[in-house]
């Protein structure tokens, strides 16, 4: 849990560069990777507190084993869902807003079993451990792209 909390401050801490894009590393500003970050994050909260542990079924997953062996999420391979598309109408406040709201929520992940669950649309069922493994890994991977738009415009 140490680790998603400091990397909302990463996110934070790139909330002055929200306008900065580069369609060479992505189509999309930094601070559009922030909010979708941010947006996949409370989905994925909500959706792992509301799942009965009872449901919880794991199974073999290719692409599940795939992301969590290489510690990676590849680019450009899938588009985000519809739900965490974020809309282009943000602002530092309502960032910073976002932000608040999401720690908030991390505390709810205290409060879960371990067989509490967030069903992915590519890696299937993610109980406690593997969803807050997936939260760490998706956020790395836009704190990444973020990285790359920044360090193209220095």
């Amino acid at each position: 849990m140490k680790e998603l909390k400091k990397l909302l401050i990463e996110l934070e801490n790139n909330i002055p560069n929200q306008e900065l894009l580069n369609p060479l590393v992505s189509k999309s500003s930094v601070g559009w990777h922030i909010e979708h970050s941010l947006l996949t994050i409370n989905l994925v909260i909500g959706s792992t507190y509301q799942s009965n542990p009872h449901n919880y079924k794991r199974t073999f997953n290719l692409n599940r084993s795939l992301v969590f062996t290489l510690n990676k999420i590849p680019r450009g391979k899938v588009k985000a869902p519809r739900m965490v598309r974020p809309q282009e109408d943000f602002t530092t406040d309502s960032l910073i807003n976002h932000l608040e709201k999401v720690r908030a929520n991390l505390e709810k992940l205290n409060t879960l079993s371990a067989n509490n669950y967030f069903e992915h649309p590519f890696m299937g069922h993610l109980n406690l451990k593997t969803t807050i493994q997936f939260l760490k890994l998706h956020t790395i991977h836009h704190i990444n792209i973020i990285k790359d738009i920044i360090e193209s415009k220095s």
